[in-house]
């Protein structure tokens, strides 16, 4: 305990520095890693103690007292808060922001819920290897390389190498950290390696309250737990000794935080393995594009897995045209349920678009329905007789009159998973059928359940988003649909190519993986787009090959690197004028520091140019000298203030533009 008069304290707030305070009663139970509460203005804001020291630093203002200690024992010590300030300066953000999004919030520790699922896919106890396995945990274990890439098809084995891996680390007396894109996807995953490991698991996951995520991180921090699986944030978790970070399917973009500090669970993985002298190993059947050209010049060690393991073979892939078709589900499709079911067998059929309709038009005037407060259409959901906005959740009832015109000639066009599910029951009224969308799992449990069914044998069908092209493993399916492979091809996105092939040969991989007999049908407007193509043909080192040719010639990343900073406000005079200064001042800050390749994009609207009434706008800055790009876009906005009701939210690295 310090037993100092003075602590500064930082708090998830915007701010340049830590505010000073008089620790006054509480002095020797104040220590660096403790969260305490105290007054921020007219405000009592929980914040993080992150310094302490003897002497008053030299201001007229007032130092006032901290009015109570949070935490017995501190949370983090000095080295971690070096991390924070890791994450604050390449994230460009407040410390106390970082702190924030890394530390746990929870007030006091609580029982953690069961996990649920039964151990249905992997074994709890370490298998025999196949020879490809054996040499992947061979040179993760003892090669001087401190980076790895296990590439290798869906079901090749991947997570036992994994696995290995980490037992063979932590009977060193080393630490794993284990992270997943979605732990909810992943109950099979979980439940293994809790057999395996027993109580040196621990497991973080949105679905601990606050309080069990405490928990969870006091049995780390004491260095009873020495696994820790987890999404994004348990990149965070503060082992002792770390040894190992996984990091599975690397290629999923909700390894990247949506909000600030906008930091890459890859990117802080590598930093935390390089200080710790700790191995990382990534692996995807669909590596990241960067991370293939990261592999083509050796910073990553690929090793590569390439027979299925489970018995099953690779599905046999097929295009199937839909501008021959007026209908969503073609004649080819069709036949192929039919014959999945009076085989015994399962299928799943992916459409990445919930609700019923999505498009309400009049055909007189050519009005559109689109969210009140963003630049979207709205969404007809039947099941709640409601037009909902996917991004800020506003709702409105369905019309049958155009609201511009009056005319009575409109109508809802495309298809959502609500409305293929009822397509189906009435197509097929003799299948069990369950849907998986964030729509049908809102209710607690239900996710669970139904990858259980579906795994019993007890649905013959399940449709839905990208939920069901991730991580799940199931014995009885045979077919694998996409309904529209062509969505994610009209994003106004330099990844949209890349992310429409990945999701391809993802929802793929879940055919046929115990039977030689699987099929894949990939229905499409598009059948000659290169990336449709090769997906479908399994030409994967075609298709990295002519990604990177492009992404070269259009100057975006692997071979430059980007820093996006979006400027939204209520005021669309005020955005504008803020995104312009912005942009300008960037320009002058380029002219007095000049770098071949350096440059200034925009301002423009960003392709959804209102979201919950806030206008956005956004400025790119691109650079091949990331370390000058990034410290002179730290300096102008460290200069910047922009008016009231304007925020400027910089994305170091941006996954999507959108």
């Amino acid at each position: 305990m310090s037993g100092t008069p003075y602590c500064d304290v930082a708090f998830n707030l915007p701010l340049a520095h830590p505010l000073t305070y008089q620790t006054g009663e509480h002095a020797e139970a104040c220590a660096i890693g403790t969260r305490v509460v105290a007054p921020v203005g007219k405000r009592s804001l929980t914040g993080f103690v992150i310094g302490l020291h003897d002497s008053a630093p030299a201001t007229r203002a007032a130092i006032r007292p901290l009015t109570r200690i949070v935490d017995r024992e501190p949370l983090f010590d000095e080295n971690y808060t070096g991390l924070a300030r890791w994450v604050a300066e390449m994230y460009l953000c407040s410390l106390g922001e970082a702190l924030a999004a890394m530390a746990p919030t929870g007030r006091s520790e609580r029982e953690l819920p069961p996990i649920g699922g039964e151990d249905e896919s992997f074994s709890p106890v370490p298998v025999a290897l196949s020879a490809p396995q054996q040499y992947a945990v061979s040179r993760i274990l003892e090669s001087e390389q401190r980076m790895f890439y296990l590439y290798g098809k869906t079901g090749s084995g991947k997570t036992e190498v994994f696995l290995h891996a980490a037992e063979a680390l932590i009977a060193t007396g080393r630490a794993v950290i284990y992270l997943v894109p979605e732990i909810t996807l992943t109950h099979q995953l979980v439940d293994s390696i809790r057999a395996r490991f027993g109580e040196q698991i621990a497991v973080l996951h949105s679905g601990l309250t606050p309080s069990q995520r405490l928990k969870e991180w006091r049995r780390i921090q004491a260095g009873d737990a020495n696994l820790v699986v987890g999404a994004r944030s348990a990149v965070f978790a503060p082992v002792r000794q770390l040894g190992l970070i996984v990091l599975d399917e690397e290629h999923e973009g909700s390894y990247k935080s949506g909000a600030t500090p906008r930091y890459h669970a890859r990117q802080v993985a590598m930093k935390r393995c390089a200080e710790a002298g700790a191995r990382l190993v990534m692996g995807s059947a669909t590596p990241s594009v960067e991370a293939w050209h990261l592999m083509q010049l050796n910073r990553f060690e690929r090793l590569v897995l390439t027979e299925r393991l489970s018995g099953g073979a690779p599905p046999r892939v097929e295009a199937v045209d839909l501008s021959r078709t007026d209908r969503g589900l073609s004649r080819e499709l069709i036949d192929e349920i039919r014959a999945t079911y009076r085989a015994g067998r399962q299928s799943i059929l992916l459409l990445n678009r919930r609700g019923f309709t999505y498009f309400f038009h009049c055909r007189s005037c050519g009005f559109e329905m689109q969210c009140a407060h963003c630049a979207v259409a709205l969404t007809y959901h039947k099941n709640r007789e409601a037009m909902v906005c996917h991004y800020c959740g506003y709702r409105t009832r369905p019309v049958q009159i155009c609201p511009d015109c009056g005319s009575l000639d409109v109508g809802y066009s495309g298809f959502g998973t609500q409305k293929l599910e009822e397509d189906l029951i009435r197509e097929f009224p003799e299948l069990r059928i369950s849907r998986l969308d964030t729509d049908a799992v809102r209710k607690k449990g239900v996710l669970a359940e139904t990858l259980r069914a579906f795994h019993r044998g007890e649905t013959d069908m399940l449709i839905g988003t990208q939920m069901v092209a991730k991580g799940l493993n199931f014995p009885g399916v045979r077919l694998v649909g996409i309904v529209t492979a062509d969505t994610g091809l009209q994003m106004p996105d330099f990844r949209a190519v890349e992310r429409t092939f990945s999701l391809i040969v993802q929802v793929s991989g879940r055919a046929g993986r115990f039977a030689p007999d699987g099929r894949v049908l990939v229905q499409t407007f598009k059948p000659f787009h290169e990336a449709i193509r090769q997906a479908v043909g399994g030409e994967v080192e075609r298709f990295y090959e002519r990604e990177l040719e492009v992404r070269r010639e259009l100057r975006f990343p692997p071979f430059t690197r980007l820093i996006r900073v979006v400027v939204r406000g209520k005021d669309a005079s005020k955005v504008r004028s803020a995104a312009e200064r912005l942009g300008d001042a960037l320009r002058r800050e380029l002219r007095r520091t000049p770098e071949p390749g350096f440059e200034v994009l925009g301002p423009a609207e960003c392709p959804i140019a209102m979201i919950a009434s806030r206008h956005r706008l956004h400025v790119l800055v691109r650079s091949t000298a990331f370390g000058r790009m990034h410290a002179a876009l730290s300096r102008v906005l460290g200069e910047t203030k922009p008016p009231h009701g304007v925020y400027l939210e910089p994305d170091v690295d941006p996954v999507q533009l959108m």
